[in-house]
């Protein structure tokens, strides 16, 4: 089945949305700011050496920090040129064009991973259709005991509590929520959820 994501749907109307998404980054690095805070947060809980699935990869701004903390790190993103930009600036990690509904990540290798994490929004871009079945493939990736991470922020289209029980018809154990990537506890009017599941 194709489904119609809510990015593809952003590039339709703006053909530079891509590129300019890309700068915007590269820019606010160039800068000072701080852009690794997902990053650091997965880190913190991911085993040296881990395997790790930036689902949702962009052009790998946190998966390239932690392919620095020596981690191995897989990407998988649907847009082809924020792709090219992860190749580019993230060498050594292993970068895929891909729909995460559907992604062949066996056939890819993309298995026994330590920690999948979606960051950035990723989750509020998908085509409201096909959340379980991508989340169920995410969590195909995973080992036993293997953790998913997602951090969204409140009114973009996926109630926080609709995301729950998505993740827990999956089968995924839900451990924690917080309200930011620096651990702030979640509240019922926070307006962003970060979440850790479990596979078990």
């Amino acid at each position: 089945m194709s489904f119609d994501h809510q990015w593809n749907k952003v590039r339709r109307a703006n053909p530079d949305h891509s590129a300019n998404y890309a700068q915007r980054w590269r820019d606010l690095a160039a800068a000072g700011h701080d852009i690794g805070g997902e990053a650091r947060f997965v880190n913190a809980m991911a085993p040296r050496g881990s395997r790790i699935l930036d689902a949702g990869c962009g052009t790998g701004r946190a998966g390239g920090l932690l392919i620095d903390e020596g981690h191995t790190v897989f990407g998988v993103d649907l847009d082809e040129f924020l792709i090219s930009v992860a190749e580019e600036d993230f060498p050594s990690g292993e970068w895929h064009t891909g729909d995460l509904a559907d992604f062949d990540f066996a056939g890819a290798g993309i298995t026994e991973i330590d920690v999948a994490f979606c960051a950035g929004n990723v989750l509020s871009f998908l085509d409201p259709a096909s959340r379980r079945q991508t989340l169920g493939n995410i969590k195909s990736t995973l080992k036993h005991g293997g953790r998913f991470v997602s951090g969204f922020g409140a009114g973009r289209g996926y109630d926080f509590d609709d995301f729950i029980e998505d993740v827990k018809a999956t089968g995924m154990f839900v451990d924690q929520k917080f309200s930011t990537w620096e651990l702030r506890p979640f509240e019922s009017d926070s307006d962003f959820l970060v979440l850790i599941a479990e596979r078990l």
